[in-house]
């Protein structure tokens, strides 16, 4: 039978140690899952920039190559993809670091990587919290900007 790890009468024995080792193997196939999902993210709106020109309907002679710099819309647009991943990278990086260590932690006994694994995921809800925060905020931003432009439309 396993020993059972004490702290502060808490005790990881094997019911914990199992649902621990299922969260770490779900964790990890979610992150990878996301990564892939950010790379195919990037390939698609690659493509889409590629057939931007003609998609707004701009049509340039033959052997012209198209200048992006042209239009402040696909500089929005790529900034806003670079945003969107890099906000939602770190999470999943967290979330892979987690699993992996958490594995690590209970496969080999290691307290410094079960530590490590609870500092990854404290990392992970602390940036989650935070770009909730944030995203609340520029919602409150816009909501109130909403407001004022109605009201001042309608005198």
């Amino acid at each position: 039978m396993e020993s059972n790890q004490t702290l502060f009468s808490l005790t990881i024995d094997p019911i914990t140690k199992s649902h621990l080792s299922e969260t770490a193997k779900w964790g990890r196939f979610l992150a990878i899952l996301g990564m892939i999902f950010l790379g195919l993210l990037i390939l698609f709106f690659m493509g889409i920039f590629s057939f931007l020109p003609s998609i707004m309907g701009f049509s340039l002679p033959a052997g012209t190559p198209y200048n992006f710099s042209t239009t402040g819309f696909v500089v929005i647009m790529a900034f806003y993809l670079i945003a969107i991943c890099a906000i939602w990278f770190f999470p999943l990086l967290f979330l892979l670091r987690f699993s992996n260590q958490m594995r690590a932690a209970l496969n080999g006994n290691n307290q410094n990587e079960l530590n490590s694994s609870f500092q990854n995921l404290k990392r992970l809800f602390r940036y989650v919290g935070i770009v909730t925060i944030i995203a609340l905020a520029i919602y409150v931003l816009i909501a109130i900007i909403a407001l004022i432009s109605f009201g001042a439309m309608s005198h």
